[in-house]
């Protein structure tokens, strides 16, 4: 794959998938833009992909439920780069709750991981369409199917919004050269579990129950997730548009 002089936002860069993938894009050869909330880690990520060659990404700290903020990532990354060819929509909420728990949390998981990666891509199209670039958005196998004995209705419901709205746009950028994809992941080591507020006894057990309940017996790294990104923003992937690929170890099939 080659990312030489390419320009890849990514949200959601501080930890986990979105970390793994900055470095993978860092080791070919790309200029990263690491969108977060938490500076010190982005700071971090940002250190270690630079050392792989030289190259410094932009760190941009940002809250994705602020329309200010969205707009200063595109503003920001054209200032400093000039152009744009990937954006990875990488960031999300684990919302739970059920339906006896009110819309709030309906609310707090379609700001985040529907109306946020709507608003940036929309500013971020104008762009891409000028680098004939493409958009990778993380989604989850929670789009497909509920997620059996937790209550993440608001998580799923909003990931389903998600998987709708990357076959939406796949078809109205398409005319312009634009390819956008979906990478829904299973079961994946990452600190999301811990963020959605399980405890780390929880975690521990949950990923007990899964390496042992998904028929590939295992749960998927975030390097392995990247992987996938990767290959979908590169040209080797330029005839794959408006798809869904799923990456959970078989967890979808039991």
């Amino acid at each position: 794959m080659d990312f030489n002089n390419k320009v890849i936002v990514i949200t959601g860069a501080s930890s986990g998938i979105g970390a793994a993938a900055a470095l993978l894009y860092a080791k070919q050869s790309a200029k990263v833009v690491l969108v977060g909330r938490n500076e010190e880690s982005l700071n971090k990520v940002a250190k270690q992909c630079e050392d792989i060659k030289g190259f410094k990404p932009l760190v941009i700290k940002a809250e994705l439920s602020n329309d200010d903020d969205v707009q200063s990532i595109v503003t920001k990354t054209i200032d400093k780069f000039g152009h744009i060819d990937v954006l990875v929509n990488n960031a999300g909420v684990g919302t739970r709750g059920s339906i006896f728990d009110g819309v709030e949390l309906l609310d707090r998981a379609i700001a985040t991981n529907l109306r946020a990666v709507y608003h940036l891509t929309s500013l971020a199209a104008p762009h891409l369409i000028k680098t004939k670039g493409n958009i990778v958005n993380v989604s989850s196998v929670a789009a497909l199917r509920p997620i059996k004995d937790v209550d993440y209705l608001p998580y799923c419901v909003s990931k389903a919004a998600l998987d709708q709205f990357t076959r939406c746009v796949a078809l109205e950028l398409g005319r312009h050269g634009v390819r956008v994809n979906s990478v829904n992941p299973g079961g994946t080591r990452t600190p999301f579990a811990e963020t959605a507020g399980f405890s780390k006894q929880q975690v521990s057990e949950l990923y007990k129950n899964r390496n042992e309940s998904y028929p590939l017996g295992k749960m998927a790294e975030s390097e392995e997730v990247a992987d996938l990104i990767l290959y979908l923003s590169n040209d080797r992937a330029r005839s794959i548009t408006g798809s869904i690929y799923v990456i959970d170890n078989g967890e979808i099939l039991v």
